[in-house]
C-alpha cells in the first residue's frame, strides 16, 4: 500500500507563486507514474500534470502549460508542482495520486483525464487559493 502527503499548499495573489510537494511512501518499487489533480467546488476533478517517475518526462493540461512544472527527487520519493503566474481560476484543492503501472508521461495524462479511477494511490489533498 502506497501513501502520499501532500504539502504546500495556501493563499497567494494573482501573479503569485505556490510549490506544491508529495512524499510517497513506496516509489521505486511501487510507482510507474505521479499525477496532480485539481478540483474546484462545483467543478468537475480536472487534470493537471503527470510524470513518468522512471524517466522523468512529464505531461501538463493546457490549461497549465507554461505556467506549472512538475518534477521529482527520487531518492526523496517526492514530486512537486511549482505553479507560477497564478491565476483566479486555479484555485482548487490539489491532490497527487499514483498509478502501479503506466506507459509514459503522456499516456498517464491522458489516463488523468479520462480514467481517473485508474489511479491507485491518493493524497489528502491541499488547499490552493488565489486572489484576484
Amino acid at each position: 500500500q502506497v501513501q502520499l502527503v501532500e504539502s504546500g499548499g495556501g493563499s497567494v495573489q494573482a501573479g503569485g507563486s505556490l510549490r506544491l510537494s508529495c512524499t510517497a511512501s513506496q516509489y521505486k518499487h511501487g510507482i510507474g507514474c505521479m499525477g496532480w489533480f485539481r478540483q474546484a467546488p462545483g467543478k468537475e476533478r480536472e487534470a493537471v500534470a503527470s510524470i513518468y517517475t522512471a524517466a522523468g518526462a512529464t505531461d501538463y493540461a493546457d490549461s497549465v502549460k507554461g505556467r506549472f512544472t512538475i518534477s521529482q527527487d527520487y531518492a526523496k520519493s517526492t514530486v512537486f508542482l511549482q505553479m507560477s503566474s497564478l491565476k483566479y481560476e486555479d484555485s482548487a484543492t490539489y491532490y497527487c495520486a499514483a498509478i502501479t503501472r503506466c506507459a509514459g508521461a503522456v499516456q498517464a495524462l491522458h489516463v488523468m483525464t479520462n480514467q481517473y479511477s485508474q489511479y491507485n494511490y491518493w493524497g489528502q489533498g491541499t488547499q490552493v487559493t488565489v486572489s484576484s
